[in-house]
């Protein structure tokens, strides 16, 4: 798989490829830190430009989210999709709406939690949906890309470590 992202990316640096790979949704961090530690790069290198790539879009999505979702609601072509998505979202930030007081906390472990469907684009849609603050939203997003980071790349160092024993 990574040399089929190297193929892909060729004549893109690693350094780029890492920042483009963490902006995408689904894939995030989650798959760029580890990439970029089986490209060879250094792990604080790859930990940077994960997080940096990851946090990019952040701010767009708590601005635009919404009004896109709402407009695209209202169009014959989109209103379905967008009216699942929103439902969608709207299911995932059902816990964390029901204790108003547990909102930043509940975003934070959400983001930082690695799994599938988490990370920062769906906390940002989150936060976008729910109407909270941006300040507020982004610095906990931001803070869970860091943690979720740094999960990330105790979990490739410890998968590079077992694949050099082997």
């Amino acid at each position: 798989m990574i040399e089929a992202l190297e193929a892909y990316l060729a004549g893109i640096n690693k350094e780029l490829a890492v920042f483009i790979i963490s902006m995408i949704p689904i894939v995030e961090l989650r798959g760029a830190i580890p990439f970029g530690v089986a490209l060879g790069l250094e792990w604080h290198v790859a930990y940077i430009l994960g997080v940096l790539g990851n946090i990019l879009p952040v701010p767009f999505i708590i601005f635009l989210f919404r009004p896109i979702i709402e407009y695209m609601e209202k169009t014959k072509l989109f209103g379905n999709l967008a009216s699942k998505l929103k439902h969608r979202t709207k299911s995932k930030m059902s816990d964390m709406n029901k204790k108003n007081k547990y909102k930043l906390l509940g975003l934070f472990i959400f983001v930082a939690v690695p799994l599938p469907g988490t990370g920062a684009w769906t906390g940002s849609a989150i936060a976008a949906l729910m109407k909270m603050r941006v300040k507020h939203s982004f610095l906990v997003i931001t803070t869970g890309v860091m943690s979720a980071g740094v999960i990330m790349l105790a979990v490739s160092k410890i998968g590079e470590w077992i694949i050099g024993i082997i």
